[in-house]
């Protein structure tokens, strides 16, 4: 591991916590293989530790995570390197399962931007800490890929079909909507936040759920917009095909269908149809059945047009224009998992 790698990712124990914090701010700390294996380098070396809790954070108020590096999986895969890819996708992966299965409560503080990679390392601890900035999505049907970092196993146990309509369309939930839906399990202000590890270590004895509380502000679950449109998610979102959800959706007349078709008009179509094959199949498997059923699939996405032109629109030449081709694959023969 470089200097430059070792900088990007802080990790000390303060008074029996254990602190990681991500310090690639003007990247938003989107994550490299470097970065990931540095943080499974730590939780390794803490597994047997006498910690109350490991709190993730990031250095910088604008993003927790907002992903994985994905700019660099579309230029190992146009360099026809698939071996650099693999690395990182089985790396995160295994670092997505190891977060799941630690001893220790992880106490993840999502104050700003957590897309994608962001919510593979939240998400599956089991306390998600939100603030007034925080910004929580899953958008890869809008870069030509599907949801991953066990998305498959996290979005199809939300309530009802929301899994399924974040999974689908990209949609943006607010600290009101994370709560509202579970991707976040409590609420503490922005200008406590940076409390929380010390409030940690003053009450070693006491549950993590009773410490946070204590920390909370007014809940702003009450103000979500996600719980006013709920029937209209569940009644669309839980058709059983990708095309009787668009023309469920096409017989609403509100402003909310209107937003979503056109959400699922700007995604890859290709995307579309992974996307809800693999989570219709992902509540029947536990987390590291999701997970390897991810890293198959997306050996394949990753070297289609859809996915490179995606990443180009987004991320490369942002003109968050992409031309979209059918889809190259059959979707119905990729290895979703049983």
């Amino acid at each position: 591991m470089t200097d430059t790698v070792e900088a990007e990712i802080l990790a000390d124990v303060h008074r029996g916590v254990g602190r990681i914090l991500l310090n690639r701010p003007k990247a938003l700390n989107a994550l490299t293989t470097d970065m990931i294996v540095a943080i499974d380098r730590v939780l390794a070396g803490w597994e047997h530790a006498p910690l109350s809790a490991v709190v993730l954070a990031s250095t910088g108020p604008k993003a927790f995570c907002a992903g994985g590096d994905i700019r660099a999986i579309r230029e190992h895969s146009l360099a026809g390197d698939a071996g650099a890819s693999e690395r990182f996708f089985a790396t995160e992966y295994r670092l997505n399962a190891r977060i799941a299965e630690y001893p220790v409560p992880v106490v993840s503080l999502i104050d700003g931007l957590c897309m994608g990679g962001g919510l593979g390392l939240s998400v599956h601890g089991g306390f998600r800490v939100v603030t007034e900035r925080a910004a929580l999505a899953m958008p890869e049907t809008g870069i030509g890929f599907f949801p991953d970092v066990g998305a498959s196993y996290f979005l199809p146990r939300l309530p009802g079909a929301i899994g399924m309509y974040l999974g689908l369309t990209g949609h943006r939930l607010d600290a009101a909507d994370a709560l509202y839906t579970g991707l976040a399990t409590h609420f503490v202000p922005t200008h406590r936040i940076d409390s929380v590890g010390d409030a940690l270590a003053d009450r070693p004895g006491d549950p993590v759920d009773v410490v946070l509380n204590r920390l909370a502000g007014r809940s702003p679950v009450a103000q979500s917009r996600l719980a006013e449109v709920r029937e209209d998610v569940d009644r669309v979102f839980g058709a059983p095909t990708l095309g009787e959800i668009e023309k469920r959706l096409r017989h609403l007349d509100t402003p909310w269908a209107a937003a979503t078709s056109v959400a699922l008009e700007s995604a890859s179509p290709q995307s579309l149809e992974i996307t809800h094959a693999l989570l219709a199949r992902g509540r029947q498997r536990p987390l590291r059945g999701c997970l390897d059923a991810e890293l198959a699939l997306g050996r394949t996405v990753i070297r289609t047009p859809d996915f490179l032109e995606g990443v180009r629109a987004a991320l490369v030449d942002k003109d968050r224009t992409p031309r979209w081709q059918r889809p190259s694959l059959d979707v119905g023969t990729l290895p979703y998992g049983s």
